[in-house]
């Protein structure tokens, strides 16, 4: 059975976006972009939500060729491609860059890949992962959180019908007062 993780850029007061999709808080240091580009690279599947793969697919395909790319983003935009996507979507109609689109029942789905053999999934987007999280399918939660309240948005955590239990398996802190929080989900 494949691991499926959801990992997100946090504020302290536990949104991934303030309102309005503004990201702008949370740009990441090279240590924290690194670490990001690592996780990417370990990961053998990226399941998007529309909302944050439009973000994605409409700066990553051609961010290794713009002037003034470092080196990291060169390599991070090259991971980014080459990882196999799926797209959740009942909107979107075209997709590229190693994706596939599924319009069906994105809890169904996931549960089926999860199933599959093969390395750590990835979930991406907010939406997307509070289905999976609601329905129990999470396995790994990973919390860049940088200090600052935003004090609205899009959060991190779904509401929930029954408590999520967890263990503490890494902390890490980056400059800048950001820290890094990975748990597992007791199963």
């Amino acid at each position: 059975m494949r691991k499926l993780m959801f990992g997100m850029n946090v504020s302290l007061d536990g949104y991934t976006a303030a309102t309005g999709d503004d990201l702008g808080w949370g740009v990441p240091s090279d240590e924290v972009f690194q670490w990001w580009s690592d996780q990417v690279a370990g990961c053998d599947l990226a399941l998007y939500g529309r909302k944050l793969w439009e973000t994605m697919s409409s700066h990553w395909p051609t961010a290794d060729q713009q002037p003034g790319a470092t080196p990291a983003e060169v390599e991070y935009a090259r991971r980014w491609r080459d990882m196999p996507k799926v797209v959740f979507s009942s909107t979107v109609t075209k997709v590229d860059w190693n994706t596939r689109l599924y319009t069906g029942d994105a809890v169904e789905e996931i549960t089926r890949l999860k199933a599959e053999d093969g390395g750590p999934m990835d979930i991406a987007g907010a939406t997307l992962a509070g289905a999976a999280m609601r329905a129990g399918l999470i396995d790994e939660y990973v919390l860049v959180t940088y200090p600052v309240l935003i004090g609205g948005g899009t959060p991190f955590f779904t509401a929930l019908d029954n408590w999520v239990t967890l263990n503490l398996v890494e902390t890490r802190t980056f400059p800048g007062g950001v820290v890094l929080t990975r748990y597992e989900t007791k199963r």
